[in-house]
């Protein structure tokens, strides 16, 4: 069958639970939302000030701001999707954060601003930039973030790691007492039939002497 798009799976309006969540936790969810969109507003507004531009020109700290807001967006939708988020993690950081620091009403505005002012072509390209760039940005965000979330929990606790001075050897697991590589075979500097802490005694190794 088709695969399912992605949806945000902290809101899901077929589930009671997730209708009443502002009845049950309006303080926490408000709150939470109105701390984060000052924040974020905070910051755009750092950006526009740090990068002011011409009514004519080519509204870069806006573009910037909405290119990485987007960005952020969909390293988010990852995170959350994977259930690596505390609650109300999502109205803080997405709602909150990120709703306060893009901007779409400044963006029309600025388009607005260079077609009156006889900038037609700016306007034209700033508008289509925006779109096509928050559009990848959400894509890359999102594919980025998946991706080393994969890595992260795919990667197994005690794995063999290269040796830093030689590539082509690998270091003993010091987590596995019998100091064995994979394949039963005796950790570099362990004797026949010994441990690796046996090798390694006195030589700045992990073995107690």
């Amino acid at each position: 069958g088709p695969i399912p798009r992605r949806v945000d799976p902290d809101v899901d309006l077929r589930v009671p639970a997730d209708r009443s969540e502002l009845r049950t936790r309006p303080a926490g969810v408000l709150g939470v939302i109105a701390a984060g969109g000052a924040l974020g507003a905070l910051a755009r507004a750092g950006v526009q000030a740090a990068v002011p531009h011409q009514p004519t020109g080519f509204p870069w700290a806006t573009f910037a701001v909405n290119v990485s807001g987007c960005l952020l967006i969909g390293a988010l939708m990852a995170v959350v999707a994977a259930g690596r988020v505390r609650p109300l993690t999502r109205p803080f950081v997405g709602v909150g954060v990120l709703g306060g620091y893009t901007t779409f009403s400044t963006y029309v505005v600025d388009v607005r601003q260079a077609a009156i002012g006889g900038a037609a072509g700016t306007a034209l390209a700033y508008l289509a930039a925006t779109l096509l760039g928050a559009l990848a940005a959400v894509w890359v965000g999102d594919t980025a973030a998946t991706r080393l979330l994969g890595h992260a929990s795919g990667a197994r606790p005690g794995a063999m790691a290269p040796n830093r001075t030689d590539p082509g050897r690998t270091t003993p697991n010091r987590t596995d007492p019998s100091g064995t590589t994979p394949g039963g075979t005796p950790a570099d500097g362990a004797p026949p039939g010994g441990t690796a802490s046996d090798g390694a005694r006195g030589e700045g190794g992990w073995g107690t002497p």
